[in-house]
């Protein structure tokens, strides 16, 4: 159990065995958040009890999102940080690095081990958000002319480097990726047996220039603990751990939601409003100018309004029930082209669901309100006129929530940035001309 006084203290005190030995009974993840809590002047002391090697483990648990690494590398000693650095996992370090400038970049690989500082700027080179910026080359790979016998001394010659064991992945003298094998299966056979002979050649890869969401989506589908990275020629560069992986999935739905309302995935790193609300302010004033058509729209029908004034208090009405309808549509087709589960033959499928949901949820809506609205104003005909609005205007935002998306993913631009407050205001501009256009075919019966 976490005694953050009991660690404060001792590290106030200068009490550094006591420190060490009640900190590393911790879990490493709780390690990581203390050293999160902790004030600056606190921070500098626990680089003097801790080593470069120990501090990597603590860096590796960090999550970019709880505080930028820049500020906390400017604490520490540049040849610590250097240390640290390189006895972190060269994906874990390339996440760090790639968080600052390409001065601080390279100040830190000058003076790092060589073959460290290697390592991670041949990972550096890779295109962010791809396989290769996020596999790291720390694996175990066996030759597949090798026996059982001289795998496993290999295996045990790398295990403490490497990130897994589970499973082995087997080359052939060109370095080309040809099978994998797993822990298990070198555990049970015959130790002169070749690695040829039980080895899978079934085996999944990715491209090392795949973008990282059809990695993640990869390891998802087939349950892999670990997905070999290769190059067109088929050569074996590195792997993608799981827990790489979970980052993805936890940045990718944390994007994906950030634009769905309409703000930056950035914005849970400002600390101060003026931060945040520049990154919102281009969203929010495109969104004003759409708002403004809008109130345009509702002008040029003024003298529609002035007859029946009525028509007004049912404007929010519409107009909400449209933007609803369509934030809905828009997040399944999202979902469905971030999951990967839409393919082109099943858009069309997608489409007409929609529809028919739109048209299904449109006619209940509008038969409810003519009810309601002839029982509250005694009007037939006004009753109508919402009910037919509703029911015209939800089938058609969903069918724009569900379009939206998918012409933009087949433009290659991300769907998500079909965001609510931007359908929803598009669905308000169209609701509002359905609703005025056909009051003003019943205008005679209203009036």
């Amino acid at each position: 159990m976490l005694d953050e006084e009991l660690l404060v203290r001792t590290l106030q005190n200068h009490e550094i065995e006591l420190f060490r030995e009640e900190y590393f009974n911790l879990h490493p993840y709780d390690r990581a958040k203390f050293y999160l809590r902790l004030p600056g002047e606190l921070r500098e002391r626990i680089y003097e009890c801790l080593s470069p090697e120990e501090m990597a483990d603590i860096f590796e648990n960090l999550d970019a999102d709880d505080e930028e690494y820049e500020p906390i590398l400017a604490e520490m000693n540049p040849q610590y940080a250097a240390d640290m650095l390189s006895n972190m996992y060269t994906d874990d370090a390339v996440d760090v690095l790639n968080e600052l400038n390409k001065d601080q970049v390279a100040s830190y690989l000058t003076i790092m081990d060589k073959s460290s500082a290697q390592e991670i700027k041949d990972l550096l080179h890779y295109e962010e958000y791809t396989a290769g910026s996020i596999m790291t080359t720390e694996f175990v790979s066996i030759p597949e002319h090798s026996t059982v016998r001289s795998a496993m001394a290999i295996l045990r010659n790398k295990a403490p480097s490497a990130e897994t064991i589970y499973y082995t992945f087997v080359i052939n003298e060109e370095r080309q990726l040809s099978g994998v094998v797993s822990l298990r299966d070198l555990i049970t056979a015959d130790e002169d047996t070749l690695i040829k002979e039980i080895m899978s050649d079934r085996v999944v890869s990715v491209s090392v220039g795949v973008d990282q969401e059809q990695a993640a989506r990869m390891m998802k589908d087939y349950d892999f603990l670990a997905l070999p990275v290769v190059d067109f020629q088929n050569h074996l560069l590195g792997i993608i751990t799981v827990d790489d992986i979970i980052d993805v999935l936890d940045e990718e739905a944390s994007d994906d939601y950030s634009k769905l309302a309409g703000v930056s995935d950035m914005d849970s790193r400002d600390r101060t409003p003026f931060g945040a609300a520049k990154k919102r302010l281009p969203w929010l004033i495109a969104l004003l100018f759409l708002g403004m058509l809008t109130a345009n729209l509702i002008g040029r029908f003024e003298a529609t309004l002035e007859q029946v004034a009525i028509l007004a208090v049912f404007i929010p009405l519409i107009a909400g029930m449209a933007g609803n309808t369509g934030t809905q549509a828009l997040a399944v087709a999202i979902r469905s082209i971030a999951t990967g589960d839409i393919r082109e033959e099943s858009k069309w499928k997608l489409i007409m669901r929609e529809a028919g949901t739109g048209l299904i949820t449109g006619t209940t809506c509008g038969i409810i309100v003519i009810g309601i609205v002839y029982v509250w104003q005694g009007s037939i005909y006004l009753g109508i006129l919402v009910g037919i609005s509703i029911l015209a205007s939800l089938v058609v935002a969903t069918l724009a929530g569900s379009l939206v998306p998918l012409v933009m993913d087949r433009f290659n631009i991300d769907p998500a940035v079909a965001s609510g407050p931007f359908i929803t205001t598009i669905n308000d501009i169209f609701s509002i001309l359905i609703y005025f256009g056909i009051a003003t075919a019943f205008m005679s019966y209203l009036v």
